[in-house]
């Protein structure tokens, strides 16, 4: 398998993630927390839902990961000024963590359907945990963005796109509820609560969506087409698409909601 390329454009991504920002303020609501715990941020990407889990934990600490340079780099940026020594930064793959047993929970939002390997993503997350701790996650479930990667498939075995897209295994795992539980039971957690939801995110007009496409959801895609004026193409191709769409620009989410806790 490729290796796909690890880092993002973190400026862009940082205007861009209000709908995962509101996920991840979403997912914060279900916690119940003291205010002192030791909490991993599993793909904390530019901070700012760890801005808003710092805030929750007046006493506390977040070790916030990343696979991205680019994106700690932001992150750092944001944070560091605000919560000082109460948020550090790892630059770390989620498989291959480097703690065991440091943290009383992890938290993770848009970040586990980047990692292909969920079996191996659960073990390092349950590794990290202490005895007793607690996982709250989501991630892109099954069924996520399926309009929209439809039409990247259609695309994609088209001309002038097919040399480049055709052969092209998408990066990401939109794993069920039911796999998801699976594997979690697997990787050792109890108390398990998995579920698909669907969270639609729409845009204004066709250039905040095609960034976000671009930036966000395709960033892979358009990176392997090597000319700037084709991959403009390709982008705008799926925007007259969406444009026709009922509402317009609108790209059809489903979010998997994970819970689990490592036994005491």
């Amino acid at each position: 398998m490729t290796q796909e390329p690890r880092e993002w454009n973190s400026g862009a991504y940082h205007e861009l993630s209000a709908p995962q920002l509101l996920w991840g303020k979403r997912v914060l609501s279900w916690l119940s927390l003291r205010g002192d715990e030791t909490v991993l941020d599993a793909g904390c990407g530019t901070g700012r839902v760890t801005a808003e889990l710092l805030d929750l934990l007046p006493r506390g600490r977040v070790v916030a990961v990343d696979f991205s340079e680019n994106m700690l780099r932001t992150a750092r940026e944001h944070l560091q000024p605000r919560f000082a020594e109460r948020v550090a930064f790892v630059e770390a793959d989620l498989q291959f963590l480097p703690f065991d047993r440091a943290f009383d929970g992890v938290f993770g939002t848009a970040s586990f359907h980047w990692v292909r390997d969920h079996d191996r993503l659960f073990r390092a997350l349950f590794q990290a945990l202490r005895p007793g701790g607690w996982l709250c996650a989501q991630c892109g479930g099954h069924g996520n963005a399926a309009k929209l990667l439809a039409r990247v498939a259609e695309l994609s075995a088209a001309p002038p796109y097919a040399k480049y897209l055709a052969a092209y295994e998408n990066p990401w795992e939109f794993a069920t509820a039911e796999k998801a539980a699976e594997r979690l039971r697997r990787a050792g957690f109890i108390e398990v609560q998995t579920e698909i939801i669907e969270a639609p995110a729409s845009f204004e007009g066709s250039a905040e969506y095609t960034r976000f496409l671009e930036t966000v959801v395709l960033r892979t895609h358009v990176e392997r087409i090597p000319s700037a004026e084709v991959r403009e193409q390709f982008l705008e191709a799926l925007a007259l698409r969406a444009a026709r769409d009922n509402p317009p620009f609108e790209l059809d989410y489903c979010r998997l909601n994970l819970r689990a806790r490592r036994p005491e």
